[in-house]
């Protein structure tokens, strides 16, 4: 009974019980047309890029800050890579890449920390100044990776399969378990959730709380950068539109897995598996031949639900909301 309870009252548990109602729905109205090998494969294929970014926007929420940009952070590293691969190689470029989308993340946490500005402004200009970026960097036009480049061993890792999986799942699982790890075990971990919960308090106490959260911002852009440079590995063609609206989608799965818009309180596997629940909505309604702005209204009523579900297992669990 122990068991059962803490697991009622952590914060993935609302997504857990999201993933099995929506199986049982899907099973019940689609069953031929969901539990098929290619549906499968792509609905896993796009949760592990959503993952991605789900884990990074879980951080950053945790911590009581919000993070618009990170679609354009996507868009701008994954341009980055296939545009400076002609002069610096895969390696280069990809280094290059994740060094922007960081120092995308570590600009917007210095002004939201220390220029003392809403998060939600600062990175809502993030969204429209690196898309802009991206338009004037590209011209409109993007080229394509060369054929030796796709055939390098760094692009191979990133955007092949391994053992019959893709590497993009491989990637977004290790990165979780390594995330994982670092909430559980470390000091990190443990500040991160302090500051979120309660930050004079955890200030007080010695946390360092300004240095966590630009923490958070640096390793949430990173993981954009990251899923931009998955996906091109993987489909080496890609427009200056890339990411567009993708923010909306990290933000709702990290909502739906369980993280607290309050802060203090998320779950990354949580995260995760609303990324999963996102995506797969979002493939089973074209499956249907339901039309595409049904998806955004899925999107906004799911994220209502969430917010005042979490709201009553955090006051369920004890937590102040």
């Amino acid at each position: 009974m122990t068991i059962l309870r803490q697991l009622a009252n952590s914060a993935g548990f609302g997504s857990v019980i999201g993933v099995t109602v929506m199986l049982a729905v899907f099973t019940l109205i689609d069953f031929s047309g969901w539990w098929t090998p290619r549906t499968l494969f792509n609905v896993i294929h796009y949760t592990s890029i959503l993952g991605l970014l789900a884990m990074g926007q879980a951080l950053v929420i945790i911590s009581k800050e919000i993070d618009l940009s990170v679609g354009s952070v996507y868009g701008l590293a994954g341009i980055a890579f296939i545009t400076l691969e002609p002069s610096l190689g895969v390696p280069g470029s990809m280094v290059a890449a994740l060094a922007i989308a960081a120092l995308c993340g570590l600009a917007q946490g210095i002004v939201v920390v220390w220029g003392g500005l809403p998060s939600m402004i600062v990175t809502l200009g993030g969204l429209f100044s690196f898309r802009g970026i991206i338009y004037v960097w590209t011209g409109g036009s993007v080229r394509n990776f060369s054929p030796d480049a796709r055939e390098h061993w760094l692009t191979q890792l990133f955007g092949g399969e391994h053992l019959g999986f893709e590497n993009a799942l491989l990637w977004m699982v290790l990165i979780l378990v390594v995330l994982s790890g670092v909430l559980k075990l470390t000091p990190f971990g443990n500040h991160l959730l302090a500051t979120g919960g309660a930050a004079e308090s955890a200030a007080s106490r010695g946390v360092r709380t300004d240095r966590v959260k630009i923490a958070t911002f640096v390793i949430c852009s990173v993981l954009a950068g990251l899923a931009g440079v998955v996906t091109l590995a993987d489909q080496p063609q890609t427009h200056v539109t890339i990411g567009e609206l993708l923010e909306l989608e990290a933000i709702s799965a990290a909502v739906v897995g369980g993280c607290l818009l309050s802060g203090g309180r998320g779950s990354l596997i949580g995260a995760v598996l609303g990324a999963f629940i996102v995506t797969s909505f979002r493939y089973e309604l074209i499956a249907l031949g339901a039309p595409s702005s049904w998806f955004i209204t899925f999107v906004g009523i799911v994220l209502i639900a969430a917010v005042i579900f979490n709201q009553k297992l955090a006051r369920r669990a004890g937590q102040n909301v």
